[in-house]
């Protein structure tokens, strides 16, 4: 049995730039509709992903629970204090396997399009059965950036788990082919860094 794409959504990060004492999480914060960015970010993956994990540190119980009721299963990692890498390797290892992939998103860019998530997740889903297509990574582009998420076929499985440090997967996109998908969402670039984006 082989399971369906799943959604990994990183919520692991300290957000420094958005609260240097770390007394506010960026991810806590309410857009004007009063929901958390986590939340947005949430429900936009599991629009398309219904198996989406959220991954948190150990320690953020408030953050879990706000993810929970969005709709995910947490996976609370204590080695993500380490960098996006360890959280990134404790998501996969979560998930069921064998799987046919995952997608990968932050939980700092609300503003990323339900139907864009879908539409790299069907790109992903297409191409996983075909022998030259099996390693694929499709990754959303608009006006000629590179955004977010990033969707890795089931052959990267091994690599993924092995990430360490806060690298993430920057070298896996180095290092393969790369299936760019343009998009007309300016939101797969847009993330939280400062209270200012919440506003902008």
């Amino acid at each position: 049995m082989t399971f369906p794409v799943t959604g990994i959504l990183l919520a692991a990060g300290f957000g420094r730039r958005f609260d240097p004492m770390g007394r506010d999480s960026k991810l806590l914060a309410r857009l004007p509709d009063g929901q958390p960015v986590a939340w947005h970010s949430a429900r936009a993956m599991l629009a398309s992903l219904p198996e989406t994990y959220a991954v948190v540190r150990a320690d953020d119980d408030a953050l879990a629970d706000a993810l929970r009721a969005a709709g995910c299963t947490v996976v609370a990692v204590p080695e993500a204090r380490d960098g996006m890498g360890h959280a990134l390797a404790g998501g996969i290892a979560a998930t069921p396997q064998p799987a046919s992939g995952w997608v990968v998103g932050l939980a700092d860019m609300p503003w990323i399009r339900p139907e864009t998530i879908q539409a790299v997740t069907t790109s992903l889903a297409c191409g996983t059965g075909t022998p030259e297509q099996a390693g694929r990574i499709v990754v959303p582009r608009y006006r000629q950036q590179r955004g977010h998420p990033v969707a890795f076929a089931a052959s990267h499985g091994p690599a993924l788990r092995a990430l360490t440090g806060d690298e993430g997967a920057r070298m896996l996109l180095q290092q393969h082919p790369v299936t760019w998908m343009e998009v007309d969402d300016p939101g797969v670039l847009r993330d939280v860094d400062t209270p200012v984006d919440l506003r902008t």
